[in-house]
C-alpha cells in the first residue's frame, strides 16, 4: 500500500511539474497582457500585475482592423476546414471499404505526397492562381483544400478500417447504395477520427503565415496570422499590446481543443487501431 501510494505521488508531482513548465509561457503573457507597458520588464518580475491594466485588450485590437482579420480567418478556415473534412472522408472511404484495381498502389502514391515540401508545389500554384486571376483572393488558400489532405486521408482510412464490415453487408442486403452505406453508417460511427481531422485543419489553417503572405497583398484580405506579423513589425516595442494580441489570436484555438478534446483523444487513439 505504501509502495503504490509513494509512486501516485511521485507519478502527480511529476505531472504537475510538467503542467507547470508547459503553462507557464501561457502565464506570463497573460500577466503582460495585463500590465503598464513600465512594469514589463521589472526586475524581480511581476506574476500579478499591480495595477492589472484592462485596456490594454481595447486599446491593442484597435491600432489595426482586427475585427476584419478575424473574419477573413473565420471565412479562410472554414473554408479549408470543410473542403478537408468532406472529400477526405470520402477518398478514405474508397481506399478503405470499396474495391477496385490500383486501390493500394494508389494509395502509397497519395501517402508519397506527404514527402513534399510545400515550397516544392508553391511556385507551380501561384503561377496556375496567377494565370486564373485569383491573388488576392481567399480562393488560392481555399481550393486545394478542397482536393483532399493526405495525412487526413490516413488518418479515416485507418479508422474506417476498425468498423466491422459486416455492418456494409446488412446495410446491403437492406438495399443501401455504397453512398448510403458512408453517409448512414461510416460516418455516424465516424465523429472521434472525424474531430480529430477538424481540431488539426482548424489548427492549422487558422495559424497558416506561409500562404497567405504569399498569395495576400491588400491590407483588407489579411488574416490573423499576416496582421499579428504586421502589428508586431510596426509596435513591437508596445509588449503588453502585442501579447494582448497574440493571446486573442491564439484563445480560438484553445476553445477549440477543450471543447472536442475527448473527440480527439478517442480519434488519435483508434486510427493507430490497425
Amino acid at each position: 500500500m505504501r509502495k503504490k501510494f509513494s509512486s501516485k505521488i511521485l507519478v502527480y508531482f511529476l505531472l504537475i511539474s510538467g503542467s507547470i513548465a508547459v503553462l507557464m509561457p501561457f502565464f506570463w503573457m497573460l500577466s503582460t497582457s495585463l500590465k503598464k507597458l513600465s512594469h514589463v520588464f521589472r526586475f524581480p518580475p511581476e506574476f500579478i500585475p499591480d495595477p492589472i491594466v484592462w485596456s490594454n485588450y481595447p486599446e491593442a485590437l484597435t491600432q489595426l482592423p482586427f475585427g476584419l482579420y478575424f473574419i477573413n480567418s473565420i471565412l479562410v478556415t472554414g473554408g479549408c476546414l470543410l473542403g478537408e473534412l468532406i472529400v477526405s472522408a470520402i477518398v478514405a472511404y474508397s481506399f478503405a471499404r470499396l474495391r477496385w484495381k490500383g486501390r493500394d498502389f494508389i494509395f502509397i502514391i497519395c501517402l508519397s505526397t506527404m514527402m513534399l515540401p510545400r515550397q516544392v508545389t508553391l511556385i507551380p500554384e501561384f503561377i496556375i492562381f496567377k494565370e486564373l486571376g485569383l491573388l488576392d483572393t481567399f480562393w488560392p488558400l481555399i481550393l486545394p483544400s478542397w482536393f483532399g489532405n493526405p495525412f487526413y486521408i490516413f488518418l479515416m482510412r485507418q479508422y474506417f478500417l476498425t468498423i466491422s464490415t459486416e455492418l456494409d453487408d446488412a446495410a446491403v442486403i437492406d438495399g443501401c447504395s455504397k453512398f448510403g452505406i458512408f453517409w448512414r453508417i461510416i460516418l455516424p460511427l465516424s465523429t472521434p477520427v472525424l474531430a480529430t481531422v477538424a481540431i488539426f485543419s482548424f489548427q492549422y489553417n487558422w495559424n497558416d503565415f506561409f500562404r497567405p503572405l504569399i498569395f495576400l497583398f491588400s491590407n483588407e484580405n489579411f488574416t490573423l496570422a499576416l496582421g499579428l506579423r504586421f502589428f508586431q513589425g510596426n509596435y513591437g516595442t508596445q509588449w503588453n499590446y502585442l501579447m494582448a494580441v497574440s493571446l486573442i489570436v491564439m484563445l480560438p484555438l484553445i476553445i477549440v481543443f477543450f471543447v472536442a478534446q475527448k473527440r480527439f483523444i478517442q480519434g488519435v487513439v483508434f486510427t493507430g487501431y490497425k
